[in-house]
């Protein structure tokens, strides 16, 4: 592909253009305030749980109800790993506030590349609604953001990607997904889009 046969590109978030900075010291600070003093390596195992339980449920975190419930049952999966008996939704504050992400290494200008190029640029990820904040807090408040959440359906199905096609106005052949995942490449053929394996910043260097 070159950028001439294109008119979007569409990026994966998590592996792609946002990495999470190590949530457990700050979850395990979080636990000490309340009283549950655990070591860092199981506070690390717990959450490694967490991530298991989250990647398949993500899309359940559809509006602001539904999201408070979905972390309320990912701190579950925390407390119950560490054996605490304590209502998930004392720690949910502190659970949120650990989640920190940062952009991958040459990310901002791979997306500042695409658009000074006129191409369309969107984010598309299994993710539940809140992703937009994360993403907007990094720098991007104007990127289009479609999860998985609003879409009703994780990759590879391709309903989140139509979902993306359709609010850039563009057409599937002349948009290109970049993803880490095989679901991300499934989920983007099967809505008719290309596909570049990240990073991101590889990628766009090969439209050139």
């Amino acid at each position: 592909m070159r950028f001439t046969e294109l008119d979007a590109v569409t990026v994966d978030a998590y592996g792609t253009l946002v990495q999470l900075v190590d949530p457990v010291p700050a979850l395990r600070e979080g636990l000490l305030a309340l009283g549950v003093d655990r070591d860092t390596a199981a506070v690390g195992r717990a959450f490694a749980k967490e991530v298991e339980y989250y990647r398949e449920h993500s899309f359940e975190g559809r509006d602001e109800e539904s999201l408070d419930r979905l972390r309320q049952e990912c701190v579950a999966i925390i407390l119950g790993e560490l054996g605490v008996e304590l209502e998930p939704a004392a720690f949910v504050a502190g659970f949120v506030a650990a989640m920190r992400f940062e952009l991958f290494p040459g990310a901002a200008e791979a997306v500042d590349a695409l658009r000074a190029r006129g191409l369309a640029v969107a984010v598309v990820s299994n993710w539940d609604v809140g992703l937009g904040d994360h993403i907007h807090g990094l720098g991007f408040p104007d990127l289009p953001v479609v999860t998985s959440a609003e879409a009703g359906a994780p990759k590879p199905d391709p309903a989140v990607f139509s979902r993306a096609l359709e609010r850039l106005r563009v057409r599937p052949q002349r948009t290109l997904h970049v993803g880490d995942s095989e679901g991300d490449e499934a989920g983007a053929r099967a809505a008719g889009m290309h596909f570049a394996p990240a990073p991101l910043a590889t990628a766009v260097e090969g439209l050139a």
